[in-house]
C-alpha cells in the first residue's frame, strides 16, 4: 500500500508536465495567450520544480522525509485547484509555479521514503516501480490529458488533482509513521540553496526560452554562462559546508556520478521524444487530442514494461550491459521516428518507434535509479533522490529545448516543413541516445563491485 500511494503521489507530478501538451490550444484560447506566453505554461511548472529539488531533497533529510512530503503535497493541491479555476495567464502561470514548488518538495521526500522502507530484493523492485511511473507517467500524462481535454475541459487535467491529493495526504498518514526527530532548521545549507536554486533556474530557463530567443541571443547566452558558473561556485560552496545540499564527494563516485549523467540523457531523449511525437500527431497528422492522447497508450506500456525488465537485467547483467542495451534499443526506435513524413500514419511512422524506444527509456530509468540510491546511508536519501529527480527534470528541459529548437528551424509554415524538421529532430535524438550507449559503460560502476552491494541492499544504515 505504501509503495502504491507513493507512486501515485509521483505520477501526479509527471502527469502534470506532458499532459498540459494535448491541451495547449483549447489552453491557450480560453486564457488569451499570446504565442509568447504558451511555452510558460510548461516552463513556470518545470522552472521551480527542476530549481528546487536539491533543496527540497536535503530538506527531507534535516526536517522530516513525512514533514516535507505532507507539506510539498498540501502547497501542490492548493495550487492544482487554483490552476483549475485561473482566469488570466498571470494567476495561471502563478499556480503553475505553486505546483513546481510542492512537487520539488514531495517528489524527493517520497523516493527517499521508499529507499529507506524497503530493504534487499523489495527495495529493488519498488525503485523498479518508481522507475516505471517516471517514464510511463509522461505517456500516460499525454494519454489522460487528451481524454480529460475533450471528454470535459483542460481545467479537469488540474482538478483531478485535488481529490487525489486529498486522498494520499489521508493515507500516508496511516501507512507512514510519524518522524522520529525533531526537525533540524539550523543544518539547512541556505547559502548553497540560494546558489544553487538560483544556478539552476538559470539554466532551466536559458535552455527553455532558447527555441524562441535564439540560441545564441544574448539571453541565452548569458543567463546559461551564469547558470553554470553559479554551478561551479556551489560545488566551491558545498565542499566547506557544514551539512551541503550535496556532498560533492559522492558525484565522484560512478554510481552516483555516472548515474545522474545518464539520468540527464535519459530524460533529454525521453520528454523531447513525447513532445516531437505529440507535435507531429497534431500539428502535420491533424488528430484530435483525444486520439492524440490514446496513441501514447502503447508507449506507456512499452516505457513500464522496460522498468520491469530493467530491474531483472541490472540484477543479472549489472549497470553497463543494461544500459547500453537501454540506449540501443531508445537510438534505434528515435532513428526510426526520424522517417516521419507529411503524409505519413500513425500506425506506420510512430507506433513502431514509440514503442521502441519506450521500451529501451523504461529500462534506462530504473537503471539510474537504482545506480544513484543502491548503498545510500539514513541521512543522504533525500539529498542522492533530490539528485536523482533533479536530473530527471532538467534532463527533460535540455532534451525538449534542443528538439523542439530543432523541429522549428524552418521558417516556412507548412505541415511537410515541420514534418521535415520532427524528422531531423528525431535523429538528433537518435545520436544523444546512441552518445549515452557508449558513455555508460564508462562512466557507471563494474558489474563486479555494483551486483555484490545491490544484492545485499541492507536496511539503511546512520553515519
Amino acid at each position: 500500500m505504501l509503495l502504491i500511494v507513493l507512486s501515485l503521489a509521483q505520477l501526479m507530478v509527471i502527469l502534470d508536465v506532458s499532459a498540459v501538451n494535448v491541451a495547449l490550444p483549447d489552453l491557450s484560447r480560453d486564457l488569451g495567450l499570446s504565442a509568447g506566453q504558451i511555452g510558460w505554461t510548461i516552463t513556470s511548472y518545470s522552472l521551480v520544480f527542476g530549481s528546487l529539488l536539491l533543496l527540497g531533497g536535503r530538506a527531507a533529510d534535516l526536517i522530516g522525509r513525512r514533514r516535507i512530503f505532507l507539506t510539498g503535497l498540501a502547497i501542490f493541491t492548493v495550487s492544482s485547484l487554483a490552476s483549475a479555476v485561473a482566469g488570466s495567464a498571470g494567476t495561471f502561470f502563478a499556480a503553475r509555479a505553486g505546483q513546481g514548488l510542492g512537487a520539488a518538495m514531495l517528489s524527493p521526500a517520497a523516493l527517499s521514503i521508499i529507499t529507506t522502507t524497503f530493504t534487499g530484493e523489495a527495495r529493488t523492485k519498488a525503485l523498479g516501480v518508481w522507475g516505471a511511473v517516471g517514464g510511463a507517467g509522461a505517456a500516460i500524462g499525454v494519454l489522460l490529458g487528451g481524454i480529460l481535454t475533450e471528454a470535459v475541459d483542460w481545467r479537469a487535467i488540474f482538478l483531478i488533482n485535488v481529490p487525489i491529493g486529498v486522498a494520499v495526504a489521508t493515507r500516508i498518514r496511516t501507512v507512514v509513521a510519524p518522524d522520529p526527530e525533531r526537525p533540524r532548521w539550523t543544518g539547512l545549507d541556505v547559502r548553497g540553496a540560494v546558489i544553487a536554486t538560483g544556478s539552476l533556474a538559470a539554466v532551466v530557463y536559458a535552455l527553455s526560452q532558447a527555441s524562441s530567443a535564439g540560441w545564441t541571443s544574448a539571453q541565452t547566452l548569458v543567463l546559461g554562462a551564469a547558470g553554470v558558473t553559479g554551478l561551479g561556485l556551489f560545488s566551491l560552496v558545498e565542499g566547506r559546508a557544514r551539512t551541503p545540499l550535496v556532498v560533492i564527494a559522492r558525484l565522484r563516485e560512478r554510481g552516483v556520478g555516472g548515474g545522474f549523467a545518464m539520468m540527464l540523457t535519459a530524460s533529454s531523449v525521453l520528454f523531447g521524444t513525447f513532445l516531437l511525437s505529440s507535435m507531429y500527431m497534431q500539428e502535420v497528422l491533424g488528430t484530435g487530442a483525444l486520439e492524440t492522447g490514446l496513441g501514447f497508450l502503447p508507449v506507456a506500456i512499452a516505457t513500464g514494461l522496460g522498468a520491469h525488465l530493467g530491474t531483472h537485467l541490472v540484477g543479472h547483467a549489472g549497470l553497463r550491459r543494461a544500459m547500453a542495451f537501454a540506449f540501443i534499443l531508445a537510438s534505434v526506435g528515435t532513428m526510426l521516428l526520424s522517417r516521419v513524413s507529411a503524409d505519413g500514419t500513425y500506425a506506420a511512422d510512430i507506433l513502431p518507434g514509440m514503442v521502441i524506444a519506450g521500451l529501451g527509456l523504461g529500462i534506462a530509468l530504473v537503471s539510474v535509479a537504482l545506480s544513484v540510491l543502491t548503498g545510500a546511508a539514513a541521512d543522504e536519501t533525500g539529498m542522492l533522490s533530490g539528485l536523482n529527480t533533479t536530473g530527471h527534470e532538467v534532463g527533460g528541459s535540455i532534451g525538449i529545448a534542443v528538439l523542439v529548437s530543432v523541429a522549428t528551424t524552418s521558417s516556412v509554415a507548412t505541415p511537410a516543413a515541420l514534418a521535415d524538421g520532427i524528422g531531423n529532430a528525431f535523429l538528433v535524438a537518435s545520436i544523444i541516445a546512441t552518445v549515452g550507449g557508449i558513455a555508460g559503460p564508462l562512466l557507471l560502476p563494474k558489474r563486479e563491485t555494483f551486483l555484490p552491494k545491490l544484492k545485499a541492499a541492507p536496511a539503511i544504515s546512520v553515519h
